[in-house]
């Protein structure tokens, strides 16, 4: 057998104990991650605007607050370029320790920050810098996530596995806006008084327990091959993110195009959603919160079963159904979000988790991670998701607040443009044809 057949062929049973420290650690960070994105996502639709932007009318200060939300995404992929070129050159691990503390340190540090009428402009500037630094942080964490999941598992559950990854982000969102919810029901002078501080100080005790695991983490069997055949190589190194554009321009490119649906759907789900539904359809915050909660619980189950069709169909195929699924569900979503009632709203959101992000959280992983070999994979995920997380991602909740607005509360600008973002994905999977089925790996 040769040297790729044997990493593309690894067992369970050689590979178990350090796919389970893998999966423990990938998921952990992750689930910080998107406790704390989903947690700011929350907090811009709820109380960032009246805390952050007191004078602005009511959705001037939401804009704003959607704003500083996409601001984070801005500088994630400065980010995931630093951080993956360490978690190419010098190891997963440390890499994947850098984004863990550099998040918990941000998120922490918005829960502390006083509010622009105790220190007036300074707090939404202090805000903004927080929010850099905990996209630069989670620019590289889901990356290294997949990349650290995908060369421990064996090829035959890369789907499965990252699909586990995958379903971390739910989880998270679950989590924080459980947290948002409980705080939700105070009076609204202790919610905007301290309470709103609650979930975001939280997060510390995610950041220790998170901490500690993933120091006990070990190389990948793939990066330690990578290591040691830089060891014997007579010719110089070349620098991960120059190598990818070199050689991989074509995946870089699928893989960008590939998550676009994803992330507009997301962010449409969770941070929009929430603000839509309270602002401009009138839903109460608990009656927001509860049918994003239900919504985020069923996004926990779909993603893994999502990963599990694509360890049998190809993760081509998955990630082209939820492209498809997301195009035609736009419109449908949106009217159900429109009529304000709580369990036609829970149900569009839960079918939107379960069947849209079910198919590309189940496959985004297994897709990506495919497209790039071992010595530069950190690097080409990160570059790929966070380029488009910054353009697509991030805005997505401000472009259809503005949407919306701009045709005086109609959904139907604000659903084009989802079902537009849907179609690329569908389209990233002819780029490279069936690479993105199979691991590729060093020459």
């Amino acid at each position: 057998m040769s040297a790729h057949d044997a990493v593309l062929d690894r067992t369970d049973a050689r590979q178990s104990p350090g796919v389970r420290r893998a999966l423990v650690a990938s998921m952990s960070g992750t689930l910080i991650e998107w406790y704390d994105y989903a947690l700011y996502g929350a907090a811009a639709g709820l109380v960032i605007g009246p805390l952050f932007f007191p004078e602005a009318v009511s959705t001037a200060a939401t804009l704003a607050a959607f704003a500083t939300f996409a601001v984070g995404f801005l500088i994630r992929p400065l980010g995931g370029v630093i951080v993956s070129h360490i978690g190419d050159r010098y190891g997963r691990k440390p890499a994947m320790i850098l984004t863990i503390v550099l998040m918990g340190a941000a998120t922490v540090g918005i829960g502390l920050l006083p509010t622009a009428t105790q220190i007036g402009v300074w707090a939404p500037v202090l805000l903004v810098l927080f929010r850099c630094l905990q996209g630069f942080g989670a620019g590289a964490e889901l990356a290294g996530a997949f990349t650290l999941v995908a060369e421990t598992s064996p090829a035959n559950k890369r789907g499965f596995h990252t699909g586990l990854v995958n379903a971390t982000p739910a989880a998270g969102t679950t989590l924080a806006t459980l947290a948002f919810l409980f705080v939700a029901t105070l009076p609204e002078d202790v919610l905007l008084g301290w309470a709103w501080r609650i979930p975001f100080l939280v997060s510390a005790v995610l950041f220790f327990v998170a901490l500690y695991i993933r120091r006990r983490l070990e190389e990948t069997p793939e990066y330690t091959r990578v290591v040691d055949e830089r060891a014997t190589a007579a010719h110089e190194q070349k620098v991960p993110l120059k190598e990818l554009f070199q050689e991989s321009r074509r995946p870089l490119l699928a893989g960008f195009l590939a998550t676009t649906g994803h992330n507009a759907n997301l962010y449409v789900l969770t941070a929009f959603s929430l603000s839509y539904l309270t602002g401009t359809v009138g839903m109460t915050r608990s009656e927001a919160l509860t049918a994003v909660v239900v919504g985020s619980v069923v996004g926990i189950f779909s993603a893994p079963l999502g990963g599990k069709m694509v360890d049998r169909f190809g993760a081509r195929r998955v990630l082209g159904f939820g492209g498809l699924f997301g195009a035609l569900y736009a419109f449908p979503l949106f009217e159900l979000m429109q009529t304000g009632d709580l369990p036609l709203v829970t149900v569009g959101l839960a079918i939107g988790y379960g069947v849209t992000l079910g198919a590309t959280n189940g496959s985004q992983g297994a897709f990506l991670t495919n497209l790039f070999p071992a010595r530069y994979r950190f690097t080409g995920v990160a570059t790929a998701r966070e380029l488009n997380g910054a353009l697509v991602a991030g805005t997505t909740p401000l472009i259809a607040t503005a949407l919306i607005a701009a045709v005086d509360g109609q959904v139907w600008l604000a659903a084009l443009f989802i079902v537009i973002c849907s179609l690329v994905t569908l389209g990233a999977v002819f780029v490279v044809g069936n690479r993105g089925n199979r691991p590729v790996v060093d020459a």
